[in-house]
């Protein structure tokens, strides 16, 4: 019998149609497409939209549950003791999340637990609920975030938040101006550390909300000294955060 190069004429190479048949066909990848799709995932953008998306939900779920009914109901007879004081907590620390306003949250606590287990659960909740959106922040808004910081004033927070950082979060603590949430989100898009910003925010954040725990702990004797003491305490930080406020308007407008 005759051999292939024979067939093809003698002339030492194989047909067109012999070479075709003995080429391997490459297998088909779909590398080239999972990674484009993961770098669409991945994006700044799509990060964000993913935080947005998961705040908008959070805050869909509080409207439905309306946490604002412990104060009337009363905390589910299930839990007593410490247990109850560790699941307000985390409740807590959710609820901030979904932007629940935390003087309710305070009041709630002194209610339902008094001075100083509120105050302790209350605390812990809202170290939590920071450190949560802190984390959220960081890692899926500030590398689409950080590129808009181009106004005076968002730069001079960023510049503040980035160089003084466990000072500058520690004053808005104390002195509430900046809705909580509002900080935890701004600390999270400069480049402060986690660590000094809890830290910051559970050493900031003592007076405010034993104060509204107290308040609501007294709540039902309104003419008591501990009640008055404590609508002493939330009112006074927040005037002195007002004329601060005011004063370090006016510098930076005369800068």
């Amino acid at each position: 019998m005759l051999d292939a190069t024979t067939r093809s004429g003698g002339t030492g190479t194989a047909s067109p149609r012999a070479a075709a048949t003995a080429m391997p066909v490459p297998p088909v990848t779909t590398t080239g497409f999972t990674a484009r799709c993961s770098r669409v995932l991945l994006s700044p953008w799509s990060r964000l939209s993913l935080l947005v998306l998961l705040l908008a939900s959070a805050a869909s779920v509080v409207l439905l549950f309306e946490p604002q009914k412990v104060l009337t109901d009363g905390w589910p007879q299930q839990l007593g003791g410490a247990a109850a004081v560790v699941a307000y907590a985390v409740a807590y620390g959710l609820c901030t999340v979904a932007f629940v306003p935390r003087p309710l949250l305070n009041l709630a606590a002194g209610a339902l637990f008094g001075s100083q287990l509120g105050t302790g659960s209350a605390l812990a909740g809202t170290v939590l609920g920071a450190g949560i959106a802190f984390c959220l922040g960081r890692v899926l808004g500030q590398d689409a975030l950080r590129p808009l910081l181009r106004g005076r004033w968002l730069k001079a927070a960023d510049g503040q938040l980035s160089r003084h950082g466990f000072r500058s979060m520690l004053a808005a603590r104390l002195f509430p101006g900046v809705p909580f949430w509002a900080a935890n989100y701004c600390a999270a898009i400069s480049r402060m550390g986690l660590l000094p910003f809890l830290l910051a925010t559970g050493l900031g954040s003592i007076p405010n909300t034993a104060a509204y725990v107290v308040a609501g702990a007294r709540a039902s004797t309104p003419t008591s000294p501990a009640f008055l003491i404590a609508l002493a305490c939330i009112a006074l930080p927040g005037l002195v955060g007002a004329v601060v406020a005011w004063r370090k308007r006016h510098h930076l407008r005369g800068h």
